[in-house]
């Protein structure tokens, strides 16, 4: 089974419905980050969206797409480390419909705050993920809300507008670096690349530390792999989506799996070199062009600051080199 990817009209429309809540975000050629990975590095930087990460593009379309069926519910329910609750945080704050999201257990703190801030009911519920989701299944189906997947056709096409600006800007790009938890930010590259007819090689990014896409696509099957990562929670998936699977194998030139201490490196060279903060996850496209730099000499690079939401003291602990 396969998802059908966001086509140039989609990404069209979808780029009006973000644009009702806040402008296209920036990318530029960072000097400091090209002299150091030896290649001309531009920086696409979704931590300047009002939730501080590119997820809240989808939730605007997905809500988006609700109301125009006239299907919005009274209740909505879903699952996230974060970025994903704060997007369906927000977005259903602006439809007036009730949220509850289900975190795990240990969560940051900092995005636990901003979804309540944001309007959100929190259950914390198991030790991963999976967990969190399976519960927040269940107590969707037990109550009658909407569950709102973390992967869905509807998501990506508001996803995909921060690819479509991102290649638009930078028509040189030889290759981009795409960070994947649950594979939308990815899929959505491939989509908005594809409807351009962009030239850009787009190569997805795992952590070691949670490795069942990189495991899935290797046997052209969902295979469960344990979550280790501490530092880039918004890649912690212990079950790859099916539907994101085909796209990604047609659309992916290669993989690459980076630690949790490469993110941290990452982490301390896009605050040294842009006074930006990133996430783990956030830095992650950017920790394996870094592992990749001695191939990618003279090249034009892309790597996208997915999100910036770090809770102070894990960020404190990177720059000390404690992490």
């Amino acid at each position: 089974m396969s998802i059908a990817l966001p086509s140039l009209a989609d990404i069209e429309r979808a780029a009006k419905i973000v644009y009702r809540a806040f402008s296209a975000t920036p990318q530029y050629p960072w000097a400091t980050l090209s002299a150091r990975l030896g290649a001309t590095c531009w920086l696409k930087h979704e931590n300047h969206t009002p939730v501080g990460a590119f997820k809240i593009r989808g939730g605007l379309t997905y809500f988006d797409h609700l109301a125009r069926r006239r299907a919005l519910p009274s209740e909505v329910i879903s699952a996230t480390r974060g970025n994903h609750g704060q997007s369906v945080a927000w977005a259903a704050r602006a439809h007036g419909v009730a949220c509850t999201i289900v975190v795990p257990h240990g969560n940051s703190v900092e995005k636990n705050a901003a979804m309540r801030g944001l309007g959100a009911t929190l259950i914390e519920h198991g030790d991963e993920f999976q967990v969190a989701r399976e519960h927040a299944i269940a107590l969707a189906t037990e109550r009658g809300a909407h569950m709102v997947p973390s992967f869905h056709g509807d998501l990506l096409s508001g996803v995909a507008t921060a690819w479509w600006e991102f290649f638009r800007a930078a028509p040189d790009l030889d290759v981009v670096y795409v960070p994947i938890g649950l594979g939308s930010g990815a899929c959505s590259a491939i989509a908005a690349r594809n409807a351009l007819g962009h030239r850009a090689r787009i190569v997805g990014v795992v952590s070691a530390g949670a490795t069942t896409y990189a495991d899935s696509l290797a046997a052209r099957r969902v295979v469960e792999a344990p979550v280790s990562t501490v530092l880039a929670d918004g890649m912690a998936c212990r079950v790859a989506e099916a539907d994101a699977l085909p796209p990604l194998a047609d659309g992916l030139d290669h993989l690459v799996k980076v630690s949790d201490e490469e993110v941290a490196e990452a982490m301390r060279a896009l605050f040294a070199d842009t006074h930006n903060v990133a996430e783990g996850a956030g830095a992650a496209g950017f920790a394996a062009a870094w592992q990749e730099r001695d191939r990618l000499r003279g090249q034009v690079v892309g790597a996208v600051l997915s999100g910036g939401n770090v809770d102070s003291e894990a960020f404190a602990r990177v720059l000390s080199r404690l992490a």
